[in-house]
């Protein structure tokens, strides 16, 4: 199977690319580094040639919630008039679980994503995992004020970007479902309990944990499953 993975540069991307190769399919790894640019157009339609799947896991190298939406939308909007005109069979995009129950601009712009995507009149499949394992530091330091780590009163479910990749790979082989699925971690835990455990784990020594109703998860309210499967929630 011919299949191209634009956004093979980055941490799902390159696991991706690297799977399907181990499994004998020819896999062009398309990416701003070999030169080809899903918002200029540059590359794609010679990275897309011949291409049986296209394999999107694209991200935002930007967080303003209005640089976010512009770049999803430039970028699938020119993937999609791409890969119709070289004949791609199966578009396969990586979103997020209950992207569209969370008000964030970054959630927003995924939301517009995925409707570009099934909009289009392509077989297609979205995958929609759950945070990545690797991101919580990165999480508890944005819920971090001084000495207290103030997280949401809801659960998260992270999920190591091996299983996402590992996921993504095997949706990208088989038949489209032109629809959705969930993956998420094999643990569901509350944010404090994740807080806990990771500053433990990296001894950086004790802090003050606060369920705070009112903490914002990159500026958005959750309420308790918004972020998790919907059989884990």
């Amino acid at each position: 199977m011919n299949i191209t993975v634009v956004g093979a540069s980055g941490l799902i991307g390159a696991k991706v690319v690297e799977l399907l190769r181990l499994g004998g399919h020819n896999v062009v790894a398309a990416s701003r580094r070999s030169g080809v640019d899903s918002v200029t157009r540059e590359g794609l339609a010679d990275a897309l040639s011949g291409a049986d799947v296209l394999v999107d896991v694209t991200n935002s190298s930007e967080w303003d919630p209005d640089a976010v939406m512009a770049f999803f939308t430039s970028s699938t909007t020119n993937l999609v008039e791409a890969a119709r005109s070289a004949g791609v069979g199966h578009y396969v995009a990586l979103s997020i679980v209950g992207v569209d129950g969370v008000d964030a601009g970054y959630f927003r712009a995924k939301v517009a994503q995925e409707r570009l995507i099934s909009g289009a009149g392509l077989p297609y499949s979205i995958v929609r995992a759950t945070q990545f394992a690797e991101f919580a530091d990165g999480i508890i330091a944005s819920l971090t004020v001084g000495d207290e780590v103030r997280v949401p009163d809801a659960l998260i479910q992270p999920i190591p970007a091996d299983d996402v990749a590992a996921a993504i790979a095997r949706v990208a082989v088989a038949e489209p479902i032109n629809g959705l699925v969930n993956i998420g971690g094999p643990r569901t835990i509350t944010f404090e309990q994740m807080a806990r455990e990771r500053l433990a784990r990296n001894g950086t020594g004790p802090r003050a944990i606060i369920v705070d109703p009112d903490a914002r998860y990159y500026g958005a309210a959750l309420s308790m499953g918004s972020l998790v499967t919907p059989d884990a929630g």
